[in-house]
């Protein structure tokens, strides 16, 4: 037996018990969770920006470290960002130079057409910002996707040479294999490029079978509610079609517009619930760099003419409108105007 070899098929058979690979349900996964994560994190990045921003449809792949130094342009940008709770594990996301200046740039109070090429402490740190804003939004659509709640630590921000394989892929996994999960980016008439999403494997498919784990524990007529509502969305690539008969309309039930004793007593229960009262004088937006010129005596000049109403909020929602009074040296507010049910009902939503 000591002697024996082993065929060519047996080997074959050992080999293939050591691969590793995506199943294409958690490609679609993968695909998925970027598509609405940083969907959301790219309208916070264009209201940031004051600038469209747009993350096309995502593709996935499997790569191996070297692979992937050797396809992306370098030095790059990256925000290391690790998950806390919810999910365990690290990723990077990874912009090219270029973007980077654009979007620091932009954020400094230039037009993005003649960014820095060298990136300064300031640019860093406005790129840090603006990577803090995606990630912190995609992290929010991610607890609304898995029905969890995901928290990360802040985004460290870095310039990232990848001259060294090893201490690449030491940085972010043990191993040298990663999900790579690719945007096209566009930046409105200045960037349109490359961003990309790199998970270790072993967090990948966590990230992918924590997915598909809540779809198929989801009631029938719920998945396909969610069918419907992905399929408004701009889709992840899929490797398959669904049956459009699958998908219904969903049914609401009429709304009573009387209250029950018993509806009367649950609302009774809310009643000793705190509620922060605000008043809003006006607002304005600046960038970073008129911030940093702020000083004692500066006057900031807000969206609403002296002696306008200003806004009463409880808990950031609008609900009157009213004018600033003095009574005994102390301020005030007369509440001048309500706002109408329907209007309020909206300004929850």
């Amino acid at each position: 037996m000591a002697n024996e070899m082993l065929s060519q098929e047996e080997i074959n058979a050992l080999l293939k018990e050591d691969e590793v690979e995506l199943s294409p349900l958690e490609r679609d996964a993968l695909g998925e969770i970027g598509n609405i994560a940083f969907g959301s994190g790219s309208t916070a990045l264009s209201l940031l920006l004051n600038r469209r921003v747009e993350l096309n449809t995502p593709t996935v792949e499997l790569s191996d470290i070297g692979e992937l130094v050797r396809k992306y342009p370098k030095p790059c940008i990256a925000a290391e960002v690790d998950y806390k709770s919810g999910l365990r594990g690290t990723n990077l996301l990874m912009i090219q130079m270029h973007d980077g200046a654009v979007i620091a740039d932009l954020m400094l109070g230039g037009d993005g057409t003649k960014p820095n090429k060298e990136l300064g402490e300031m640019e860093m740190s406005a790129i840090g910002e603006a990577m803090n804003q995606m990630i912190g939004k995609a992290s929010t659509s991610m607890s609304s996707l898995f029905n969890l709640r995901v928290e990360i630590a802040p985004p460290r921000t870095r310039v990232l040479e990848m001259n060294n394989i090893e201490e690449f892929s030491n940085q972010i996994t043990k191993d040298n294999l990663v999900a790579v999960i690719y945007f096209r980016l566009l930046i409105e008439n200045l960037v349109d490029s490359k961003l990309m999403l790199v998970i270790p494997y072993a967090f990948a498919r966590e990230m992918a079978n924590t997915l598909i784990d809540k779809g198929e524990t989801a009631p029938p007529e719920s998945k396909k509610v969610e069918t419907a509502q992905t399929s408004a969305r701009q889709p992840a690539a899929r490797g398959e079609t669904r049956d459009p008969d699958s998908v219904r309309p969903i049914q609401f039930n009429v709304l009573n517009s009387t209250v029950n004793h018993e509806q009367a007593g649950n609302l009774n229960l809310l009643l000793d619930v705190p509620l922060q009262i605000s008043v809003e004088l006006g607002s304005t937006r600046m960038r970073i760099k008129e911030i940093l010129d702020l000083g004692i005596g500066s006057v900031i000049e807000l969206d609403r003419l002296a002696g306008e109403q200003v806004d009463i909020l409880v808990n950031g929602k609008l609900i009157a409108k009213g004018e600033v009074v003095v009574i005994d040296e102390n301020f005030g507010v007369k509440i001048t105007d309500i706002i109408s049910p329907f209007e309020r009902v909206n300004n929850l939503q």
